[in-house]
């Protein structure tokens, strides 16, 4: 069902650089929702994803709690669960999103003592979610083997060939031959296999306003961990650093590659909860005298400013949620509209041009559209094709693939005269588009879209009533079917 839920093959089959172990897990789940309407399956599996990660991160908050006590533990469980960048990041069905699952779990688990396993639920994060994801997971694990050398490296030996083993097998089953994705996926990415720049590239502060966007004054309280950790560690032993360590060598390593991408972001995103609640409850320590056991004014003043800061950065993230799902939930509303438009027949094709980075997934093409393709709008990127089962079904290397990410001549639809819906985002341009001329097409379809290039930064990233919809700029997300002649 999960496999269903792409219903496109892509580039990476061809490389044969992503196992097929990570969607098999969910196989049960799958089973369970087959029988729900698919746009019910998309969301039941965004509501069992969700709860895997509220069972990691109650892990990690529990482990706070009784090492650092009730007072961390309970700012950590409110950012983890309202701030919009986990918000989006726990329901998100990425390899990124299951090694930030990893991350909560393993980091948990080391608090705990319980070593071993967190050294085999870290090597589970980055062979089956994202080998890259090994950096974050490094301070954990070698700290784990400092702990307890032999359980520790047991754990890990055994577990890194059973989870290789499985996925080699896995992949077998539905490549027909012995293949290792994830030595495949190392061996391509580190000698530069792909054009990834085809996608976008963004400078090295894209990471820092990125983070501030998601997670407000909390980002800035995280990164300043390790200036104040000479306090910190007066009340919290170095456990609490090696935890943390790994969002400063992750932000690191992603910000000085070309191509960005907010995603790649997640593993670290319950340590930023973790290491600005750290920094919170430790504020009245800055104004505490090292040798004094009075309790100065000021002190006495930071200790009732922490629920303060803690309620300016909750308002904060529910501000930039808000405004996330009112400026941007267009691509995902505008779809289900399409259910109405039945009697256009079976065979109905629908088209989409640049708006092919938010199509939402086949769950919300209704049954009566035979196909979704792509029309040409200047993207040189290479772009999924539908599953094309006659070429050899998961097993095949379709001709029209290559390594390089470069656009095929063949994703494109040729002959636009056979669409009968089309997609389309219509901004204020100086540029005609398609759905401009009423003659061929009519809307069934709009939806309002933040206009992002003619918004202002400090009121679009965030939700201010009337202030919102006074300031910015919106465009519109239409669907548009052909005129009958």
């Amino acid at each position: 069902c999960l496999l269903l839920s792409a219903g496109l093959n892509s580039v990476l089959t061809l490389l044969f650089d992503r196992t097929y172990t990570f969607f098999s897990m969910n196989w049960l789940d799958g089973l369970l929702l087959g029988g729900l309407v698919m746009r019910r399956v998309f969301y039941a599996v965004r509501l069992f994803l969700g709860l895997v990660s509220a069972v990691s991160d109650t892990v990690l908050v529990v482990a706070l709690s009784r090492k650092y006590g009730k007072r961390l533990a309970t700012y950590a469980v409110a950012m983890l669960c309202l701030t919009s960048g986990c918000f989006f990041a726990s329901t998100s069905f990425l390899p990124s999103s299951f090694s930030m699952y990893a991350i909560s779990l393993s980091s948990g688990l080391l608090l705990f003592e319980k070593y071993a396993m967190a050294v085999a639920v870290s090597v589970v994060g980055v062979i089956l979610g994202w080998p890259f994801s090994i950096l974050a997971f490094l301070p954990v694990v070698i700290y784990s083997l400092v702990k307890r050398f032999k359980q520790a490296f047991i754990s890990g030996a055994v577990t890194s060939i059973f989870i290789l083993g499985l996925s080699i097998l896995v992949d077998y089953y539905y490549y027909e031959r012995w293949t290792s994705s994830v030595l495949n996926l190392l061996i391509y990415n580190v000698l530069g296999g792909g054009e990834s720049h085809l996608y976008g590239t963004e400078g090295p502060l894209f990471y820092i306003r990125n983070g501030f966007n998601n997670f407000n004054f909390c980002f800035i309280l995280a990164i300043l961990f390790v200036a104040i950790y000479p306090v910190i560690k007066r009340k919290h032993d170095r456990d609490l650093l090696v935890v943390i360590s790994p969002m400063y060598i992750w932000l690191a390593f992603m910000s000085l590659q070309p191509h960005k991408e907010e995603r790649f972001l997640y593993p670290i995103y319950p340590l930023i909860c973790v290491s600005a609640s750290a920094v919170i409850e430790n504020i009245p320590e800055l104004f505490r005298e090292k040798y004094s056991s009075r309790e100065s004014l000021l002190v006495t003043i930071t200790k009732y400013l922490r629920p303060v800061i803690l309620g300016i950065i909750l308002c904060a993230s529910h501000s930039r949620t808000f405004a996330l799902i009112n400026g941007y939930s267009a691509p995902l509303e505008v779809y289900k509209l399409l259910d109405h438009q039945d009697d256009a027949g079976p065979g109905s094709v629908l088209c989409v041009g640049s708006e092919w980075h938010r199509y939402p997934s086949s769950f919300f093409v209704p049954d009566y559209i035979s196909e979704v393709r792509w029309i040409d709008d200047g993207f040189r990127g290479l772009l999924p094709f539908p599953f094309n089962s006659t070429l050899g079904g998961t097993a095949a290397s379709p001709p029209y693939f290559n390594n390089k990410n470069q656009a095929s001549e063949e994703q494109y639809l040729k002959n636009i005269e056979t669409c009968t819906f089309l997609v389309e985002l219509q901004l204020s341009r100086p540029y005609v588009y398609r759905g401009s001329d009423l003659s061929t097409w009519e809307a069934i379809a709009v939806l309002p879209y933040l206009d992002r290039e003619l918004s202002p930064a400090k009121y679009r990233s965030f939700f201010i009533p009337h202030m919102w919809q006074d300031k910015n700029v919106f465009g519109k997300y239409v669907v548009l079917r052909r005129v009958p002649k």
